[in-house]
This record gives structure tokens, sequence and C-alpha cells, in this order.
């Protein structure tokens, strides 16, 4: 079983990440599935009408205005990163967060190291599911890497000196 990250403990993957080329046969109607984007548009309203939680994972060329109509179907949303140095769902999750006002979960997959995830938390990512050949417990302690932050954040909206002056 998966182990990831989530609100600042690595836990038990109780999702069911499904991929790119599932159809509707033989999907369980009680489980909790993290669907593709594309499964979503053609069976949206087939997907709603399960007794399961609903997720749903954006590749790296799929953006968040998409589906923002749909965000209150979702629990859980997740962001691929199909190589480290694809950074485009760093934008998707603030955009998720501050501009659409999500919040559910926000999970950062694929190509995910301890590097990012300090700055992914920061975009508003609270859930991460570390690449397999990787130790989520040692990736969970780069989220300590720093004490202070500077500028605003989905995390924290307010700038340091702004913060101060209170």
């Amino acid at each position: 079983m998966q182990r990831i990250i989530k609100d600042g403990q690595v836990i038990d993957e109780t999702w069911h990440l499904l991929p790119k080329d599932v159809t509707l046969d033989g999907l369980s109607n009680c489980d909790d599935l993290i669907v593709p984007f594309q499964l979503w548009l053609d069976h949206a309203h087939a997907l709603k009408a399960r007794d399961g939680g609903l997720g749903i994972w954006l590749d790296s060329d799929e953006a968040v205005e998409e589906i923002a109509d749909d965000l209150e179907h979702f629990q859980v949303i997740a962001l691929n990163f199909p190589a480290f140095t694809d950074g485009r769902h760093y934008s998707s999750a603030r955009l998720l967060r501050e501009r659409y006002g999500y919040t559910g979960e926000i999970r950062a997959i694929g190509d995910v190291l301890r590097d990012q995830l300090f700055y992914m938390r920061r975009c508003g990512f609270d859930a991460f599911a570390i690449r397999p050949d990787r130790d989520p417990y040692d990736a969970l302690e780069s989220l300590k890497d720093f004490s202070v932050t500077y500028q605003s954040a989905a995390d924290e909206p307010l700038p340091l000196f702004r913060r101060r002056q209170g």
C-alpha cells in the first residue's frame, strides 16, 4: 500500500488513482476514486451518482479553469507532475485556492520529490504522493526546511513585514 503525506503526516493511501485509459465498466460504486479529467468530461453525471468519494486528476497540460464550475463535486484534486522540471501545476494550485476558493484536498502526484514539497505547500498543496522510490518520512522533514517566509502565498496571505506590524 502506498503511503502519502497529508496534513503534515505520513498516512496510508485510501483513494484509488485511476489510469488515463480507464472506462466506467467495472468501477466500484463505493470506493473513493480519483478519476482522470477525460473520464469526468465523458461521464460526469454517472460519476456524481456514485456513493463513494470523488476526486479528479489533471495532467500538466489540463487547466483548472476547465473544472472550475464543478469544484463542489471533488473531495480531492490531484495535479500530476510528469517530470520534476514541469512546474505548471504550482500555478494551478494557487488558482484553485486563491481564485476559486477551493478548500478540499489538493494533492501532488507524479514525479514528486522532497525538494518540491515546501514550495508546493506554499502554493496550496496539502497532500503529496511522493515517488515510490523515495522515503515519505524523509520528504516530510522537508516541510520544516524553512522557519520563516517573507512573501505572501496561498499558505500565508500576508508578507512578513505586514505580519510584524501587528
